[in-house]
């Protein structure tokens, strides 16, 4: 990435969710340096067993997607109750494709989310017992932290805890936490104004004081 870049220094990354985990398991693998800034948004390496479950069951359904933007706005206002349905559902042509036969479809692939998560949407004993296995790696990747490192966890989560984030802030003593009021897992989506203000604050305050 840096042979990509104009500057020698390290890039940051921001990990949501998925993303989150992708950038704790990159530390089981790549150098310590290898990022200058981590921001994670709504993840912890060891997060609710329930909210896991509920989010892979969310992001499996509806694989042949829905015949109109109104008919996944329905879905999406069932999965985020604490959200206010939009009475336009068109800025949900940021995370739904139109296929040439007209149906909706996510822009991930549901697919991809059934093979690798299977485990979230079976039996919950055999599920558990995998999920604190992953939980126990990305702890050890959370140890190997030493970037400036932002947690922005959303209040509402099911996913996160104060117990996870509690947790996270021993493993990666240098970190800040930020709790972003009325937002639940998705809190880009449910509040991007103060999600940006946090982030953006947190990266112009790590890049004044590295320079």
């Amino acid at each position: 990435m840096r042979e990509h870049a104009s500057t020698d220094r390290p890039p940051a990354v921001v990990g949501a969710s998925l993303g989150g985990m992708t950038v704790l398991g990159t530390h089981l693998l790549a150098p310590a340096d290898l990022w200058g800034a981590v921001v994670l948004v709504d993840i912890t390496p060891r997060m609710e067993f329930h909210g896991a479950r509920r989010v892979v069951s969310f992001m499996a359904a509806h694989p042949d997607g829905f015949s109109t933007l109104d008919d996944a706005a329905d879905v999406i206002a069932e999965y985020n109750r604490h959200r206010t349905r939009p009475k336009n559902p068109d800025g949900l042509r940021k995370v739904l494709r139109q296929r040439d036969d007209g149906r909706w479809i996510w822009r991930w692939d549901p697919a991809f989310i059934t093979s690798n998560f299977q485990f979230l949407q079976g039996d919950p004993a055999t599920g558990a017992e995998k999920f604190d296995a992953i939980s126990e790696l990305l702890v050890e990747g959370a140890r190997r932290v030493q970037a400036p490192t932002l947690l922005v966890r959303g209040v509402l989560s099911d996913v996160t805890s104060q117990q996870s984030v509690d947790e996270f802030l021993k493993v990666v003593p240098h970190a800040q936490a930020v709790d972003v009021s009325g937002t639940g897992h998705m809190v880009a989506g449910d509040d991007n104004d103060a999600f940006t203000a946090a982030v953006a604050g947190f990266l112009d305050r790590t890049i004044s004081t590295s320079a």
